[in-house]
């Protein structure tokens, strides 16, 4: 079975985001915070990072959704549920973050992936398959890289998954990071780079200015990234429920995410590194962060089982729950007036929308007038 790269992308608009060093402040570390204060600081500017829990945070503190997160960068299976923006993005994300990872010291774990993505179906599920195939080719018709797969041709590919499965689908177009080892390693490197970071500190923001309970700090810009702590301010803003399944066993190596096609829910397995494997597939319209219920854990567990019965002897080491912000589209969006930006709503897309939402956000603080995705940009912050 061979498999070619996907090809190298090329982006109108992107340009050098370098301008004046300013004074400027980010509130959250997550996702995009740290992402934009790293980038920010590399072109040379003086950064505040406000965060309100720690910004190394254990299972036992309330962490951002990337540390929930998966991290799949996964722009065909994205574009199928949302649109064809979310595709092109996709595109730019897969070529971003390798281009990034080398301003990171080396690792012993290589944090990114590029190997595609594969999606099964149980035989009397063929039919989730082809209904996903035929909205793939209606949403992204400029002939999406993927390939149809025997059954034969999955065993090649993984080995290690039952053999019942067939036909399947490669979506070449397709990765995955490590994101918690990223984030990790993310958070050591800006405090090496001497970004000022704030822990337990949380803020409310508005143009040049940061509230803190300790008083107020005035910046040449501030970058509001708070995910759900600005819901105040973005009224339209709401969380979804996401629950995450963490197992450990030597039995089974993967090499790329799995998805499995099921009329009830795609319940995803990404490798991770140590003979980890994240397993999730819930997303509910809740708020509620308590932790995983009996029914998903049980729903979780025995489609992983019919992935491989040998996960049976996996051992549990975390059952995860967060909720993920999100507007009434789902989409990502950029609020800017003089002296503040709002980057928000990156939903269940986080690692596959990020780089383009931070590419736009460093073309703002640039003041480069030209737009380079300008779906991004909003008028007001009224959601």
């Amino acid at each position: 079975l061979a498999i070619s790269p996907p090809p190298r992308l090329f982006f109108r608009g992107i340009v050098n985001t370098q301008s004046s060093p300013q004074d400027i402040a980010i509130a959250g570390a997550g996702l995009l915070g740290r992402l934009l204060a790293w980038r920010l600081r590399l072109l040379g500017h003086d950064i505040t990072l406000f965060e309100a829990g720690k910004l190394q945070p254990d299972s036992n503190t309330t962490r951002a959704a990337a540390f929930t997160a998966a991290g799949m960068i996964a722009p065909l299976s994205e574009a199928v549920v949302s649109d064809a923006n979310v595709y092109r993005m996709g595109q730019f994300a897969l070529q971003r973050w390798p281009e990034w990872l080398k301003d990171l010291p080396q690792n012993k774990t290589e944090l990114f992936s590029a190997k595609g993505s594969l999606l099964v179906a149980h035989p009397q599920d063929e039919s989730e398959l082809q209904q996903f195939e035929s909205e793939l080719n209606f949403v992204v018709p400029e002939c999406p890289r993927y390939q149809g797969l025997s059954s034969r041709d999955i065993q090649d590919l993984e080995p290690d998954l039952s053999p019942q499965f067939m036909p399947g689908l490669l979506l070449q177009e397709e990765g995955h990071l490590h994101n918690r080892e990223f984030l990790q390693q993310l958070g050591n490197e800006l405090i090496r780079l001497d970004v000022k970071v704030h822990e337990n500190t949380s803020v409310e923001t508005e143009p040049q200015t940061v509230h803190m309970d300790t008083g107020v700090e005035k910046f040449d810009l501030v970058i509001d990234c708070r995910g759900l702590g600005a819901k105040m301010q973005l009224k339209k803003l709401r969380g979804v429920r996401g629950e995450t399944l963490h197992v450990e066993t030597s039995e089974i190596h993967l090499h790329r995410p799995v998805r499995l096609m099921h009329p009830r829910y795609q319940l995803y397995v990404v490798p991770k590194p140590n003979n980890r494997f994240i397993i999730g597939a819930t997303q509910i319209e809740s708020e509620d962060r308590s932790p995983v219920t009996l029914q998903s854990s049980l729903e979780l567990g025995s489609a992983l089982y019919t992935l491989s019965p040998a996960f049976a002897e996996a051992r549990i080491i975390e059952m995860d729950t967060n909720l993920r912000p999100a507007f009434m589209d789902n989409l990502p969006k950029i609020f800017c007036k003089p002296g503040l930006i709002i980057a928000n709503g990156l939903f269940r897309h986080g690692y596959l929308l990020a780089p383009a939402v931070v590419e736009q956000v460093l073309a703002q603080v640039a003041q480069n007038q030209q737009i380079i995705f300008p779906d991004l940009l909003q008028a007001s912050t009224s959601g």
